[in-house]
Order: C-alpha cells, then sequence, then structure tokens
C-alpha cells in the first residue's frame, strides 16, 4: 500500500490478537489487489446497552486506483455471536473483499465496460526530471515507459497511481509501455501544449 494501515480503537485497547487479525484481514485484500492505495479500519463499542450488552462497530475504507473509494460498515451485539468483535470484523472484511474483487474483475475487463475508459495498469514509479517512469499492470508486473510513449504530451499529467492504457512491447531491457494514454486523470494539460 501507498499509505500505512491506519487502525483506530476510540472506545477500547485493542489487544495484539485483534490487531494480528486486522493485519491478516488487509493482507488477503492486497492479494486481491495488488495496487491498494490506502486502507482505514475504526472499532467502536458505543455505550453498553443494558438489552443488547455490547455493541461493535466496524467500518472499513479502502482506495484504489484510479479514485475507487469503497466503504463497509457492520454492527453486531454480544447477543449476535459468542465473540462480537471478532465476528463484526471478519464479516466486515468479507464483504470488503468482494467489493475489491467486484472493482478488479471491472478494471481488468472481467466486466463489461466502455473500451475507451479500460485501464491497462497504474502509473507506480515516475520519475519527471529523467523523463521516464514505471507502469504497475492489473496483473502486478512493472513496465518502465519514456515519456516520448506517453499520448498528447500529457507526460506532466501524469503522477503515482494514475490510470493508463498502453501497448506492452518487449524492450532491450525487459518489457517497456508504448502509447501510454491517461485514461481516468480529469486536468488541464501542460501549459506548452496549450501555447
Amino acid at each position: 500500500m501507498d499509505v500505512p494501515l491506519e487502525i483506530a480503537c476510540p472506545d477500547f485497547q485493542k489487544t495484539d490478537a485483534i490487531d494480528k487479525l486486522i493485519r491478516d484481514q488487509v493482507t488477503k485484500l492486497e492479494k486481491i489487489c495488488h495496487h491498494l492505495i490506502s486502507c482505514r479500519v475504526a472499532l467502536e463499542m458505543p455505550q453498553k446497552h443494558e438489552r443488547k450488552g455490547h455493541t461493535f462497530r466496524i467500518r472499513i475504507e479502502a482506495h484504489l486506483p484510479p479514485k475507487h473509494q469503497l466503504v463497509v460498515r457492520r454492527e453486531l451485539t454480544q447477543n449476535d455471536a459468542d465473540d462480537p468483535l471478532t465476528a463484526v470484523i471478519h464479516e466486515a472484511f468479507d464483504a470488503m473483499e468482494e467489493q475489491i474483487q467486484k472493482t478488479v474483475d471491472k478494471q481488468r475487463g472481467h466486466v463489461k465496460s466502455h473500451p475507451d475508459q479500460e485501464v491497462s495498469g497504474f502509473v507506480s514509479k515516475i520519475f519527471p526530471e529523467e523523463g521516464y517512469g514505471f507502469i504497475e499492470s492489473l496483473d502486478g508486473i512493472e513496465i518502465y515507459f519514456h515519456k516520448n510513449s506517453v499520448l498528447h504530451g500529457d507526460f506532466d499529467r501524469l503522477s503515482v497511481g494514475t490510470g493508463v492504457r498502453f501497448v506492452e512491447e518487449t524492450g532491450e531491457e525487459g518489457p517497456k509501455a508504448t502509447t501510454v494514454n491517461i485514461v481516468d486523470k480529469p486536468g488541464a494539460r501542460s501549459h506548452q501544449e496549450e501555447l
């Protein structure tokens, strides 16, 4: 992930076991989506209710390129499960896993989408002064590209996480991307191009 995992438990002290469970669940999400940008997990235990016992709430927020923000909220009471905190964590991460899988499938073209908006990969590293960068394909392979390969003079518009379409060729030192086209990043073109 580009941003370290954030875990918040404002209402109680989380145990090492709960911390490990959450981290293991996030690792599973990263295996589904190699280009996960960030994940935030908030666990809450609001005031105890006399009839229901403790209520546990969880909110998971995950960010995927190009601009996908996925959110899952779940709540369980002590009467709903033997270990409501563990149960609510598993239930929420199962729901998040399903959302991420659907998003990744759509990006890979397993779900019908408009061809002009299909993403082949995401910019994983960029070196503006040197005029090159790397794209991580949806299969997790890192591919080199040069600024001259970016269509419409849009190299200056690229940043880490920008979704792109490209053609892959074999270069002298491995795979390289040609005809790199920005798919998801709106914005003005460079000032030189406007002149």
